[in-house]
C-alpha cells in the first residue's frame, strides 16, 4: 500500500491498510493509524501521531516545525484523531515549549485546501473549516464550529462550540458558544439556530439560548452583570451551562 516513489523512514510506525501515495513523505517520529490514506506529495514530519481512518489529501503539510521564533529544535508534537478529512495545501504545525508543547486536532472534522494551524492549537470535534481558514498561534476552537472561507482568527482567542463564522471574518476576540458572527472585525448576529436544531436542541433550550444571547449583547449590563445573570439561568437550564462556563474563563476579552 505504500507506493515505490514514496520516502517513509524505517523509524515510522504505520497501522494497518495505510495507504501512501507517490512522492509523499513520512518521518521517523511519525505514527500513522490504520486505515488512512495519504495522497501524492504529502509530507508528514515531526513528532507527529495521527488517529485511524483520515484521508490527507496531496500536498498538504503536517507536523513541521512552529513558525515562531522562539522555537528552538524542542522535540514538540502534533496530535491527529480519527476520521479527519485534511484536503490540499494544508499546512498544520506542532507546538511549542511556551505552551504546553502539543498542537491537537479532534475527530470527525472537514478541513478544506490551504487551511493554516498554527502552533499550540486546539480544534475539537466535528469542525469544518473551509478554504484558507487560518489560526494564528494557540487558538483554540470548540466542538461543531464552522469557519467560512478565508477566516482569520488572532493568536491565543477562544471560539466556543456551535459558532457559526460568516467568510472572511477577522476574529480579534473570544467568541462564546452558540453564536453567529460574520465581519471585519467580526461581529455578532445571533445565535446559530439552523445549526443547533440540526443537532438536537430543542424549542425550550433556543429559547434559553436567545434570552441569554440579549442578556449578553442587548440588554445594556456590563459584562460582569451579564455573566452573572446567565451563571443563575445555567443553573435551571442545563443547555446554557457551556456559555456560563466560557465566559467564567478569562481570555481576550469577549467580543461584543
Amino acid at each position: 500500500m505504500i507506493h515505490p516513489t514514496a520516502i517513509v523512514h524505517p523509524g515510522a510506525r504505520l497501522g494497518t491498510d495505510v495507504e501512501i501515495g507517490p512522492y509523499a513523505i513520512v518521518g521517523e517520529h511519525v505514527e500513522i493509524g490504520d486505515d488512512c490514506k495519504i495522497g501524492p506529495h504529502a509530507v508528514i514530519t515531526g513528532h507527529t501521531r495521527i488517529g485511524r481512518g483520515n484521508r490527507i489529501f496531496q500536498f498538504a503539510s503536517l507536523g513541521e516545525e512552529p513558525q515562531d521564533k522562539k522555537y528552538a529544535g524542542e522535540p514538540t508534537r502534533l496530535e491527529i484523531g480519527d476520521h479527519n478529512t485534511i484536503r490540499e495545501f494544508c499546512t498544520f504545525n506542532t507546538g511549542t515549549a511556551q505552551d504546553e508543547g502539543v498542537t491537537r486536532i479532534g475527530n470527525h472534522n472537514w478541513i478544506m485546501a490551504y487551511v493554516h494551524i498554527a502552533h499550540d492549537c486546539v480544534v475539537g470535534d466535528h469542525t469544518v473549516f473551509a478554504n484558507n481558514a487560518t489560526l494564528a498561534g494557540h487558538v483554540h476552537v470548540g466542538d461543531h464550529t464552522i469557519l467560512g472561507g478565508f477566516t482569520g482568527i488572532h493568536q491565543f482567542c477562544r471560539v466556543g462550540a456551535h459558532v457559526m463564522i460568516g467568510i472572511a471574518s477577522v476574529i480579534r476576540q473570544d467568541v462564546p458558544p452558540f453564536l453567529t458572527i460574520a465581519g471585519s472585525p467580526a461581529a455578532p448576529f445571533g445565535i446559530n439556530s439552523e445549526g443547533l436544531k440540526r443537532r438536537g436542541y430543542g424549542p425550550e433550550a433556543l429559547a434559553a439560548l436567545k434570552r441569554a444571547y440579549k442578556t449578553l449583547y442587548k440588554s445594556g449590563l456590563g459584562l460582569e452583570e451579564a455573566r452573572s445573570a446567565i451563571a443563575a439561568e445555567a443553573a435551571a437550564v442545563p443547555e446554557l451551562q457551556p456559555l456560563a462556563d466560557f465566559l467564567a474563563i478569562p481570555g481576550r476579552g469577549i467580543l461584543r
